[in-house]
């Protein structure tokens, strides 16, 4: 019934999916308790000023705990936390495994012996040993080794906003993840890496921009080249298929015209399976390039349509220009949220009653109900960023299908960007909010699935690692399929401002009925982006090195290296997955286009003049293949209605 359903474009506009949209509100309420309640029960004094092993926060008067040693101390003169060995670290626990101590100031300089730390107190009346061990008894206590900070003592200063000492030198750091990295045979190595980034960080924020130029460029020319990219790589995988089939049956044929004479056994026995594998490697790829180049035959003309889109998404972005912007306001709102996210969970971290471990320190842990607010704040990371992910679809969905069904592109409206942003807001919200959910019970299981699996790693058999990972492919593809059912139903909901399900269901008959040619935009556009993705990663690389080749302040430049082209493919990837949204719009509105419009008076195309064409091309051709098109003529069905068929035979 949805196929036969009219379409009414930008006329009627109601508020969708209200119910989900409450039940967001409510989870977003939930999350404002957790960071609430972590900050009332004195996490937030904790989190910033830092306290000690004993319990007592740095920089005020604190309350005797019961059975605590060393607690209830007066630390008004005492703002700094101090570590006894900083570059102790429990990657597992994520703490440092060390005393901690509340100090009048941290050591900017070296300490090597105990003699300097005692100086070091004298002079700036902060003491680095533990509470009991007064500063004249550094050096004559036996039990100072102990209870003082391990020596060398590195030089340190403040953390801003957060009061604990840390190394100013973050060779300590380095060391501990020498253990992480297996590859790294020569401890210098790291040091050497780590020293190459730091000096070499200007180089890297340059060429950090010019990735991000080279990407915004390429949107704009991507419109221009698209043909030549598309024929070029049909080109390619033709001669690659024939050259490799050509020469997989040359080798047959020389191998088996070789003479056999004066060959002992086992070398002809070698000498027959060789011949053998080679007939079956040439047998297979025979079999596979006729069936590529099939698959070339009947994909030929919706290439053309690929390269229509791609033409006229290039036209999309120099009429709407703040398309280019949109991953710039994604990702700022996906920076907030993760800054307010990872805020939370530190004061999470630092919430509960004081309990005394088994060392004799304090620590914070909650109990009852309360102990699984981690949980939902987990959930929330993901349903949120899926959320703000979804709003950037919805609001480029809704821009696209407006400046689309806008016949006169004069008429446009003066920002459709922002006018898709305000429909959202007021109509929408709840339909972002369902589908972003959708995609969260998904991925959930899969990350649980993937926890379990690094959690067993070496410990399961064989068949229990082949199951659970055929249940994280399964659960990743099924995601992958959801994505994009999903960002369909956005521009369907922002063409006729339905619910999410009917969108959904709309948007996926839509779609079943032009499935090869969802196929042929979905293989040769994404590839073509893809290689988009390469050429930018690959400048920005090889301008990475004629400029770091010219440094001489290091001799160890792969690691930045490695951080400038991980970064360009990550700009490369936003703004080219913008380019591929927008592709994905646009067919769907040519698809629903050609369905109910013909051409005709009163039901005139709404299309750009590139997809005219191509539509007119498509008749032409069926019109000439007469009887003779009865294929063709069912791939043409769906975009018409069913009573135009046979006049347009």
């Amino acid at each position: 019934q949805s196929s036969k359903r009219e379409w009414k474009p930008l006329e009627d506009r109601s508020c969708t999916d209200i119910p989900w949209l409450l039940l967001f509100i409510l989870f977003c309420i939930g999350m404002g308790f957790i960071c609430g309640f972590s900050v009332a029960t004195g996490a937030a004094a904790r989190l910033v000023s830092g306290y000690d092993s004993y319990g007592n926060i740095c920089g005020q008067k604190n309350a005797k705990l019961e059975a605590i040693p060393n607690s209830g101390m007066d630390h008004t003169h005492r703002k700094y936390v101090f570590f006894l060995d900083p570059c102790n670290l429990d990657l597992i626990n994520r703490k440092i495994k060390s005393v901690a101590l509340c100090v009048a100031a941290c050591p900017r300089q070296e300490l090597k012996t105990l003699s300097d730390v005692q100086k070091f107190a004298e002079i700036n009346g902060s003491a680095l040993c533990s509470y009991s061990l007064k500063p004249s008894e550094y050096t004559t206590s036996s039990k100072a080794p102990v209870l003082c900070p391990k020596l060398p003592v590195p030089a340190s200063a403040p953390i801003p906003f957060f009061h604990r000492c840390a190394p100013v030198n973050i060779s300590c750091y380095a060391k501990f993840a020498e253990a992480l990295i297996t590859f790294v045979s020569d401890n210098s190595v790291l040091h050497r890496l780590i020293s190459g980034v730091m000096t070499s960080k200007e180089i890297i924020l340059g060429l950090c921009l010019l990735s991000l130029v080279l990407s915004m460029i390429l949107m704009v020319i991507i419109r221009y080249i698209s043909r030549i990219l598309v024929w070029i790589l049909t080109i390619l995988v033709i001669l690659g298929s024939l050259g490799g089939t050509g020469v997989l049956w040359w080798l047959y044929a020389k191998q088996r015209k070789s003479p056999k004479e004066a060959v002992i056994p086992e070398q002809l026995q070698i000498a027959e399976d060789n011949l053998r594998a080679l007939l079956i490697y040439a047998i297979a790829a025979t079999v596979f390039t006729v069936i590529l180049f099939l698959i070339m035959l009947v994909m030929r003309k919706r290439v053309a349509l690929t390269i229509a889109l791609f033409h006229v998404a290039g036209k999309v972005f120099i009429h709407l220009p703040l398309l280019v912007f949109q991953p710039f306001w994604t990702f700022f709102a996906l920076v907030l949220f993760w800054v307010y996210w990872i805020m939370t969970l530190l004061f999470l971290g630092t919430t509960g009653s004081a309990v005394q471990n088994d060392q004799g320190f304090v620590e914070f842990r909650v109990s009852g109900p309360l102990q699984y607010m981690w949980w939902y704040h987990v959930v929330g990371l993901i349903w949120i960023s899926e959320f703000i992910l979804a709003c950037q679809q919805m609001t480029v969905a809704g821009a696209v299908v407006t400046y689309y069904f806008t016949r006169d592109k004069r008429n446009l409206p003066f920002a459709p960007i922002l006018a898709s942003v305000n429909r959202l807001i007021r109509y929408h919200l709840g339909t972002v909010a369902k589908g972003s959910f959708i995609i969260t019970l998904v991925k959930i299981p899969r990350m649980i699935l993937m926890y379990i699996h690094s959690q067993l790693k070496g410990k399961e058999n064989a068949c229990a690692r082949c199951v659970l990972k055929s249940c994280i492919c399964c659960l990743w593809c099924l995601e992958k399929c959801l994505n994009y059912l999903n960002q369909n139903a956005y521009t369907a909901t922002a063409i006729n401002s339905t619910n999410f399900c009917t969108s959904a269901k709309d948007a996926f008959v839509i779609l079943v009925e032009n499935a090869l040619r969802v196929a042929a935009i979905n293989t040769v556009g994404d590839f073509m982006l893809f290689l988009g993705k390469v050429l930018i990663v690959c400048s920005t690389g090889l301008a990475g090195i004629m400029l770091l080749n010219y440094q001489q302040d290091y001799t160890v430049w792969v690691l930045p290296l490695i951080i400038v082209c991980l970064f360009a493919f990550l700009v490369a990837h936003c703004f080219l997955s913008i380019y591929e949204m927008v592709v994905d719009v646009l067919f769907l509105c040519f698809a629903i286009d050609t369905k109910y419009n013909d051409g005709s008076p009163g039901r005139e195309f709404y299309m750009d003049k590139v997809l005219m064409e191509f539509v007119e091309n498509s008749r032409k051709a069926m019109k000439e293949a007469g009887k003779g098109g009865v294929a063709d003529a069912r791939e043409l069905k769906p975009m018409v209605g069913g009573d135009e068929e046979e006049k347009l035979l």
